[in-house]
């Protein structure tokens, strides 16, 4: 048996396939920072017997799993719509999404962190929130939803947090998440800006991109970017990923 590693990582989803996270988190986490991480896409392994094996929780998922399958009969291969065939035919199946963090994960979550662990939330995880009290006290906010993919700047609000301190702003192709924001502005170290003035919704062209707040005895870190490597492996959002990572184990 290995050493208990420090960190244990729940990541993707129909539309965030662990690959790329497990690839982009090994390289910045785990090789350059030296962070020991358990990754897994079994949602069931998130509890409280899980948890208390780990120092860092980190999420990188969605809200939702699929369980009779997507339900489409045709797919997208090389920007074109291809028809499934098969012989004997698949049976029809009604798709339907279903939300998979039950009331006992969110509190499993939130005593976790309330209790001295820490908590590093990425991307999507705004989607969980919306259906889930305990886990969206714990993260601070719930989506809204995003546009397509496109450019922004990410502004680094507060250069004077452990976080965010050496960073500089950056712009990525990405996934420009918006949502609802819950705890006190002091917290915001970052906000997304479509310097284009491309809007969502009524929301307008920019939102907070990430936080950071103690949370009972632990602490908890949002960041927003993440939908594909490149975005991950931007050289200032690498430094705030490991800062975040320092910061939540109280290293810095």
């Amino acid at each position: 048996m290995g050493e208990q590693a420090t960190a244990f990582a729940l990541i993707g989803d129909r539309h965030h396939n662990s690959d790329y996270i497990r690839t982009a988190l090994g390289k910045t986490l785990v090789r350059d920072l030296g962070l020991t991480i358990d990754f897994t896409d079994e949602v069931k392994l998130l509890n409280v017997e899980t948890l208390k094996n780990y120092q860092l929780l980190i999420i990188f998922r969605d809200g939702m799993i699929w369980p009779d399958g997507y339900g489409s009969q045709a797919f997208w291969a090389r920007g074109e719509s291809v028809e499934i065939v098969s012989d004997p035919p698949v049976p029809e199946q009604q798709a339907e999404r279903v939300y998979w963090m039950t009331e006992a994960q969110g509190e499993a979550v939130k005593a976790f962190v309330e209790n001295g662990g820490a908590a590093l939330l990425y991307h999507n995880v705004t989607y969980i929130a919306t259906d889930n009290a305990p886990f969206r006290d714990t993260l601070g906010a719930a989506t809204e939803g995003h546009p397509p993919v496109r450019s922004f700047k990410v502004e680094i609000t507060n250069s004077d947090h452990p976080i965010t301190r050496g960073a500089k702003d950056f712009v990525v192709t990405d996934e420009q998440h918006f949502l609802t924001y819950d705890k006190d502005s002091a917290h915001v170290l970052m906000r997304s800006v479509n310097e284009e003035g491309l809007t969502f919704k009524d929301l307008g062209n920019a939102c907070e991109a990430g936080w950071a707040y103690d949370y009972g005895k632990g602490r908890v870190c949002y960041l927003s970017p993440g939908h594909l490597i490149p975005v991950l492996w931007n050289l200032e959002y690498e430094k705030i990923q490991q800062n975040a990572v320092r910061w939540l184990l109280r290293e810095i």
